[in-house]
Order: structure tokens, then C-alpha cells, then sequence
């Protein structure tokens, strides 16, 4: 058989709320709509149900807005309290123009506003932050499944991120549990027999964007299913492993 690859909206899952358990809901509506969660799948999760239950959701109102995020915000769409969160969550301002913040997140991690949004959150007062360990939170629900289930499975938390040079957005992967987030060709030799000295191919970024496909932002499926791919397992993977350190950075 050719290599074949399958991607699985899990439908049916409830809103979920700080503290509440997210693996038997996740499993309950894999198995009810025919396509149970099954040993080598790997589960992409959305960070925003991962921040609802890690209670990660904060309200706008809960800080008062800074000078600093006064002036940022002025002529901008965005509350100036909206802007003293993406502040507060910032480890540095990359870039700040037109009301647009590029920020470095404490995990290290490269995005718009401190991956910080209002969007799927119940509430005109409501933001959602990013999880503090989203390979953590993969752990969790790799164990939790294997648990429940007693199989072994791999998990990708995702999250929606803007590229340099690129417009639009795609899903990449913000946190990881066994799977290696990265395949290496390095040292092995193409068809024509030339040997590859940089190659490695983010595949944790493209099964999250994989991920997207099925799951979208307005269709209520924050959860999806990977089905075929023939991944790396790796016990002690971690998103640090796909980030690429300032030592290498062009344009820091």
C-alpha cells in the first residue's frame, strides 16, 4: 500500500471551564461519533481548550491599563487593558508598529500579541493565555489516554501563528509528548546520492497545521486525530527541541 496519512475531526465535545477533565470528554466523543482514539494516533489538541482548563482564561478588566499600553494602543481597535496583558505576558518586544505587537513569550516562542486572544472564549471580557507548559499539558493527556485506555498514543498541542514574509496564518505546535518534533536527514543521501548536511523537516509544525484542516476556528472541533503517519517516539520530546536559539538568529 502507498504511504497513506489520515486526518479526524473529533465533533461533539463540550465548552470546557477551568479545572473540568478533558481527556474523557475527548475520548467519549471519538468513540460516539465511530472513530475511537486507537494505539499510534496522534492527537492534536487546540491551545485554547488547554488554557480554558489550565484556567488561563483571565478578564480584560482584571488589570489596569499602563501608560505604556495606552500609547501602543492609541488609534487601534484593541483595548489598551488588552495590550497590558499582552505586556504582562511579553519576556521582550520584538517589534511594535501600527498597533501591531511581535513579542517573545517566556517559553520562547515568536508570535503576535504573546499568543494572546479573544477568539472561542465566551464573554466580550475574556482572554485566553497561552498554557505555561504546553508539553506538560501534552504529557497529561498522553498519560491520561493511556490510562483510560491502556494504549499509547502521541500529542501536539497547537496553536495559530503569523510567519514572517507570509501572509495569512497556519498552525504550528506549541508543546509535544512522545514524538520527536523534528525529522532529521542529516547524513543520509538523496536519490542521487548527494549527502544532506542540514536537512530536518518541522514535522511537529506540519501535523498541527494538518490538524487545522479538519478542525478550522469557527467549527467547534478543537481536537483532531492523526492516523498513519509513522512518527518518531520520543519519551522525552519537548517543544525547545523546534526553536531555534538566538545564537542562530539573522535578525535579532
Amino acid at each position: 500500500m502507498p504511504p497513506e496519512v489520515r486526518v479526524i475531526g473529533i465533533e461533539g465535545m463540550p465548552e470546557f471551564n477551568d479545572g473540568e477533565d478533558l481527556a474523557g470528554p475527548m475520548i467519549n466523543a471519538a468513540q460516539a461519533q465511530g472513530t475511537p482514539i486507537e494505539a499510534g494516533d496522534i492527537l492534536v489538541v487546540t491551545q485554547k481548550i488547554i488554557s480554558k482548563v489550565e484556567g488561563k482564561v483571565v478578564k480584560i478588566s482584571d488589570v489596569e491599563a499602563s501608560p505604556l499600553a495606552i500609547t501602543i494602543t492609541e488609534g487601534h481597535r484593541r483595548d489598551p487593558r488588552h495590550t497590558e496583558w499582552v505586556l504582562r505576558e511579553s519576556k521582550r518586544i520584538v517589534r511594535m508598529d501600527r498597533g501591531v505587537i511581535i513579542s517573545e513569550t517566556k517559553h520562547g516562542f515568536y508570535c503576535a500579541n504573546a499568543g494572546i486572544d479573544a477568539s472561542n472564549i465566551p464573554g466580550n471580557d475574556t482572554l485566553a493565555l497561552l498554557p505555561d507548559d504546553s508539553d506538560a499539558s501534552a504529557r497529561g493527556i498522553r498519560q491520561a489516554v493511556k490510562d483510560r485506555l491502556g494504549i499509547v498514543v502521541a500529542v501536539i498541542v497547537s496553536d495559530t501563528f503569523g510567519r514572517p514574509w507570509r501572509n495569512a496564518a497556519t498552525d504550528v505546535a506549541i508543546g509535544v509528548a512522545g514524538i520527536d518534533p523534528i525529522r532529521s536527514y542529516v547524513g543520509q543521501m538523496d536519490s542521487h546520492g548527494h549527502e544532506m548536511f542540514t536537512t530536518e523537516i518541522a514535522v511537529g509544525d506540519e501535523l498541527a497545521a494538518a490538524g487545522e484542516l479538519v478542525s478550522g476556528k469557527v467549527d467547534g472541533v478543537p481536537v483532531s486525530i492523526i492516523r498513519g503517519y509513522q512518527y518518531a517516539v520520543d519519551e522525552d520530546a519537548s517543544i525547545q527541541r523546534i526553536l531555534r536559539g538566538s545564537e542562530k538568529d539573522l535578525f535579532k
